[in-house]
This record gives structure tokens, C-alpha cells and sequence, in this order.
């Protein structure tokens, strides 16, 4: 089977890391594969490095979360050309199936899929808060008859008025051993950090706010930002540089973009997701194999895999308030943490292994093969 993968960014994400991960299963089922993709980000080089024959995806930049109407209008006007790129794509790669990866690439790819015969398998990895987002979203399964891949039932549940249940599955995410384990605690103070894209959806500025509220009771506590903006959003350098700014004066150290998450991960002592609006941070998986354990808010697909006290800590509702009163409670009792910690490390070992995760997700194109 010959399949054609189009993903939205070539910048390196959670979806992004998600594709790569499937990349040795494919091609040791010995189907071929070959993925289009937009920009010049580090994602093209590494999957050229797998073999992977590229295609450039003509796709204009659009501001993250709610669209506006400008935005909408120049993704209506281009659809019908990428669509008209995606098949041209698909009959040079003899592609059987197309792998949608991101939902901006999803109403062409639909077309393409519809106008050739191809068959169109659409792998949800956010949440399509905006309800014309999800309609078109929808539609364009609808047009296809496509199936979906979710991430989490949080990311599945605008999609649900569209498809036939049976066309849908739900597949967590899984990791493989990310590496070095936790280091042992240092004497002289708890390491405290939050790893991901710099955004606005990611939390860092409530972060900091928690790291301002802790500094004083603990002032051996160290505060860790791994992360760096996406380079082509303003809007995210904009909050970047807030971040900075809020940061001043406090015990944080900005880490930059870092490919060695295990390494980041084996130096703290816990691990914060103060996300309002994500999906299902890969980072928690990261942070599981690695006996790290998670203090998360309560929001996106976190609460499907997170148990209050057994693979993580939940924190409600999602304030720097709530978080520092959180962290305070369990740094005074370090003991809770490590109990807890090795129960996500369980958790992941039976549940969210990237072996595990590998076979799910081909099966799912095995049966999209199938029609």
C-alpha cells in the first residue's frame, strides 16, 4: 500500500512527533510511504532522513485557535488549489490512501480524496473549539467518507454530529523508553518545570505566576521553561516575550527549544501542564516513563488518563492560585510525589508504550485500507 501523509506544519510538535513515531512501523510493514508538507522546518530533514520522499505543501500561515474572518476568507480562497496539489501528489506517489494530520490540510485533501476515489484517513490530534471549524471540519469527513483517528474523546467530540461512530477510534498516544530516569532529588532544592511550545495555550505565563507565589516559602526551589515559540506566529513571540518579562527576578531558567526532552525531564522533580485548552500533552507520557511526576489542570483530554492521586495530580479550576496552593501541599509531603510518580510509570508500561501505539494506529489504516 502506497500512502501520502499531509500534515499543516513542518515546525516539530506533539502531531508532528506523533507522525515520525509511525514512520519504522510503516515502512517495516513495507508499505510506502511519502508525506507533503509546508515550510522549511526541522520536521522535512528528519523524515528525509528515514527516506521519506517530500512534496512542499503550498499552505499559507493562519493564526492558532479562533480564525479571523480574514483568515477564513484566504482559507476558503486557497483550499481549492491545495486540493488541486494534493492530487497531483497523490497519482505521482501512487498513493492508495491519504493521512490527514491536521485539520487545515483536511477540506482539500477531502476534495482530492473524492475526486480521485482515494480513501482518507484523518488523525485529530486538537480540540476544533470554533463551531465553523468543526462543521467544515466534518463536512469534509462527510464528503469523503473518511475515518478518523482521536487522539483522546475530547478532540472526538465535535467531530460526533458527522461521522458513524464505527468510523471512529480513539487512540491515545504512546512513548517509547525516553531515557535517563529522574535524578534523585537534590538537597539544596526541588526543580520545577514546564516543557512544550511557548503559547498562550500552553500556560507559561500562569507558570510564572506560580513560580512568583512559591519563590518566597521555598527559596531553594528552581523553576525550568523548556519551549520556544513557533517562529512564523507573532503572536506567540509576542507571549514569549511577556513570559520573559513576568519572569524577571524570579529562579527560572529559560531552557530554549531542547530535541532532549528525557534529559530535561530526568533533571526536575515535577512536572507542570497548566494548559487551558490542549488536547492530550505527549509530555505526560514523556513524563510518566521518566518517574516524573504531573501536576495538571484539569481541562482537554488530561482527566482520561490523569487519576487524582495515583498517576498524577489534577489541579481546579486552572489558576496560578490553585496551582501554587496544589504545589505547596506537595512539597511540604515529597513522599506523595515519588508513590505517585511510580504509578504513572506503571500506567504508561501497561497502557502507553509506542509499541502499543504502533500497532493501533496501523491497524486503524489497515482497516481504512479496507474501505
Amino acid at each position: 500500500m502506497n500512502i501520502l501523509f499531509l500534515d499543516q506544519f513542518s515546525e516539530l510538535g506533539g502531531a508532528q512527533q506523533c507522525l515520525l513515531d509511525l514512520v519504522p512501523a510503516v515502512q517495516h510493514d513495507g508499505w510506502k510511504m511519502t508525506c507533503a508538507v509546508p515550510g522549511n522546518g526541522p520536521l522535512i530533514a528528519k523524515l528525509r532522513d528515514h527516506g521519506v520522499t517530500m512534496y512542499r505543501l503550498a499552505l499559507g500561515t493562519f493564526a492558532s485557535g479562533r480564525k479571523p474572518v480574514l483568515d477564513i476568507l484566504r482559507f476558503s480562497l486557497e483550499t481549492p488549489r491545495l486540493a488541486r496539489d494534493i492530487v497531483r501528489m497523490a497519482n505521482e506517489s501512487r498513493a492508495d490512501l491519504l493521512y490527514v494530520n491536521g485539520p487545515r490540510v483536511l477540506p482539500a485533501a477531502a476534495w482530492a480524496a473524492r475526486k480521485t476515489g482515494r480513501l482518507l484517513l484523518f488523525h485529530c490530534h486538537s480540540h476544533l473549539a470554533q463551531r465553523s471549524a468543526a462543521m467544515v471540519a466534518g463536512r469534509s469527513l462527510q464528503l469523503s467518507n473518511a475515518r478518523v483517528i482521536a487522539c483522546c474523546r475530547y478532540v472526538a467530540r465535535p467531530l460526533w454530529p458527522y461521522i458513524d461512530p464505527g468510523r471512529l477510534r480513539v487512540i491515545f498516544s504512546g512513548v517509547g523508553t525516553v531515557g535517563p530516569q529522574r535524578i534523585a532529588r537534590d538537597k539544596n532544592g526541588t526543580r520545577i518545570g514546564i516543557i512544550g511550545r511557548i503559547s498562550p495555550e500552553k500556560g507559561q505565563i500562569i507558570f510564572v505566576r506560580t513560580a512568583r507565589r512559591l519563590a518566597a516559602e521555598y527559596p531553594g526551589c528552581k523553576f525550568v521553561v523548556c519551549g520556544a515559540p513557533l517562529s512564523t506566529n507573532p503572536e506567540a513571540e509576542r507571549y514569549a516575550a511577556e513570559v520573559r518579562e513576568l519572569a524577571t527576578g524570579l529562579p527560572i531558567e529559560f531552557l530554549g527549544w531542547r530535541e532532549d526532552v528525557p534529559t530535561v525531564l530526568a533533571s526536575l522533580d515535577a512536572l507542570v501542564i497548566p494548559s487551558s485548552k490542549e488536547a492530550l500533552p505527549r509530555v505526560i507520557l514523556e513524563a510518566w516513563a521518566a518517574r516524573v511526576p504531573v501536576i495538571a489542570f484539569v481541562t482537554g483530554g488530561i482527566p482520561e488518563i490523569v487519576t487524582e492521586g495515583k498517576t498524577g495530580f489534577l489541579v481546579e479550576p486552572p489558576t496560578a492560585e490553585m496551582l501554587a496552593e496544589k504545589l505547596d501541599s506537595l512539597l511540604r509531603t515529597t513522599e506523595h510525589l515519588d508513590a505517585v510518580a511510580n504509578g504513572a510509570y506503571q500506567a504508561w508500561k501497561e497502557n502507553f508504550t509506542l509499541d502499543r501505539y504502533r500497532r493501533d494506529v496501523l491497524a486503524a489504516i489497515g482497516t481504512a485500507a479496507s474501505g
